[in-house]
């Protein structure tokens, strides 16, 4: 896999993956170091001067006003990095540690920051030593940036609390010398400019987004098993219907639909059934796998400005040697997105859910109850049917906005705060468990299917069927159900599901 160049520009949501979960190197490019040492230097120029800045020479948030004396600015940033270090609850999983650690070197590297080359050199030596410091999940709040998780961080790289070396956890010092990296030693403003960022907002939603963008045509493929086992019309596909209502995710969910559906023995078999309309879950699949679509879309645009954005505060400019300070730590942008992305997947399982639900009950779908030969002895999917149902009720509860909400914190000085981090890690939860409800109406539209043989699906329904089969067995009796709704959940998520449609039906949207 190539390596990750940082060079002060613009860093693509993909290269976030690929460093958190591909194992991509990260290295500086050239001219981000000039860029960064063109920030340094304005920095060193106020120290040698009189001039009192927020963060290089005070204290902070509301000791702002206290001056900090020369020979303690070293004291100042070890003590505000150690200060903060008071995150709690389990670790941040492994790959988002890694997309903070990168998001946070490429932030730095863009040369507004006043950092030395060194701060950044040493974050990215822990990231490809997969030297990961120990992140508790929760504590931020997401208005000074992601204060207490950025902390603990930095502390790895100082050498002190607890790191993952290869994924043991051990005392960072340990870790570092293991690795063989210098722990860090701070100058003046380098402890705020590490802390002071939305990174653990970002990362952790920027990942969720990247796995809602799967689950978006995911849902396509599984909708369309589904709709081909219930025997529905492909009519509420036509293209003429969503030309009237262009709205884009609208459109490229009805254009997967008849693109999976396309050469249909059982739309063939069931013609003259007189059936003129089909259940909302399945008629009306453009327009709600659309509609998260379009959330799916803003939220894209929100997060890959975020990504590149300067959070720091104060913020150095290095073409007119001056810092301001301002708010560009506050993650309500991101946070408000990140509900909204909450809400989307919870919406796409919600009605994967009920589609789901109709190919458990004969009354509609025409199949065995349960979809097992035997019913009675055997209870088939009845309670892959059960385990969906939690998941979307348990959505319901997580996509209670986050950003709605504010607690004022260091004596009133942050007295209105996003709440981003919990927005972020909420959608993450409600994306996953989308993801495996959709997983468990795949495995049980293939059941269905192969209840109808000979007829045969769509090409495209076809070839998933085709793919979770190499992994999956046909139910005959009764077994337990975790182990096939895990793997169908593999195929979803490595793309294995998706490549292997589009295969037979070409490029899906």
């Amino acid at each position: 896999m190539p390596d990750i160049v940082l060079n002060g520009e613009d860093l693509p949501l993909e290269a976030i993956a690929a460093v958190a979960r591909g194992g991509a190197r990260v290295r500086l490019h050239p001219s981000a170091v000039r860029r960064i040492e063109r920030a340094r230097a304005v920095v060193e120029e106020i120290l040698a001067g009189d001039r009192q800045v927020y963060g290089v020479n005070t204290g902070f948030g509301p000791l702002k006003d206290i001056r900090i004396p020369a020979d303690r600015l070293g004291a100042l940033q070890l003590n505000l990095i150690r200060s903060h270090c008071a995150g709690v609850g389990a670790p941040l999983p492994a790959e988002a540690t890694r997309a903070v650690m990168l998001l946070r070197a490429h932030v730095l590297a863009r040369g507004h920051s006043g950092v030395r080359p060194i701060v950044i050199e040493t974050l990215l030596a822990h990231l490809n030593a997969d030297l990961l410091p120990l992140i508790p999940e929760k504590g931020s709040v997401g208005a000074s940036g992601d204060l207490a998780p950025l902390a603990h961080l930095v502390l790895a790289l100082l050498g002190e609390g607890e790191a993952f070396l290869g994924g043991v956890r051990m005392p960072a010092a340990e870790a570092l010398k293991k690795a063989g990296i210098e722990p860090l030693r701070l100058g003046p403003k380098e402890g705020l400019s590490l802390i002071n960022g939305t990174q653990m907002i970002t990362a952790v939603g920027a990942l969720a987004l990247l796995e809602a963008e799967r689950l978006a045509v995911a849902a396509d493929i599984a909708g369309a098993c589904s709709l081909e086992a219930l025997k529905g019309s492909h009519h509420a596909f036509d293209e003429r219907l969503h030309a009237l209502r262009p709205y884009p995710g609208q459109v490229r969910s009805a254009a997967n639909l008849r693109a999976l559906l396309s050469g249909s023995d059982i739309a063939r078999s069931h013609e003259d059934c007189g059936r003129v309309q089909d259940a909302y879950s399945l008629r009306c699949m453009p327009q709600v796998h659309g509609a998260a679509r379009e959330a799916i879309r803003f939220v894209r645009e929100i997060l890959a400005i975020e990504v590149n954005a300067i959070t720091d505060n104060p913020i150095v400019f290095p073409e007119e040697g001056d810092l301001l300070s301002g708010g560009n730590f506050h993650g309500e942008a991101p946070a408000l997105a990140l509900d909204a992305l909450a809400i989307a997947a919870a919406e796409i399982a919600a009605i994967s859910e009920r589609r789901l639900d109709r190919l458990m009950n004969p009354a509609t779908s025409g199949l065995p109850a349960f979809l097992t030969r035997d019913p009675g002895v055997n209870s088939g999917l009845m309670m892959a049917q059960v385990t969906a149902a939690a998941l979307v009720s348990e959505n319901k509860i997580l996509c209670h906005p986050a950003s709605v909400d504010s607690i004022p914190t260091e004596a009133g000085q942050e007295d209105h705060v996003s709440m981003g981090p919990i927005a972020a890690r909420k959608a993450r939860s409600v994306v996953e468990h989308a993801l495996l409800v959709i997983a468990i109406e795949t495995l049980a539209a293939c059941q269905a299917l192969d209840l109808l043989l000979p007829l045969r699906p769509g090409r495209g329904a076809e070839a998933a069927h085709r793919a979770v089969r190499r992994e999956v067995s046909f139910m005959e009796g009764d077994r337990v159900l975790t182990s096939d709704i895990a793997a169908v959940d593999r195929l979803i998520r490595d793309g294995a599901l998706r490549a292997a449609v589009e295969a037979a039906c070409g490029a899906l949207r």
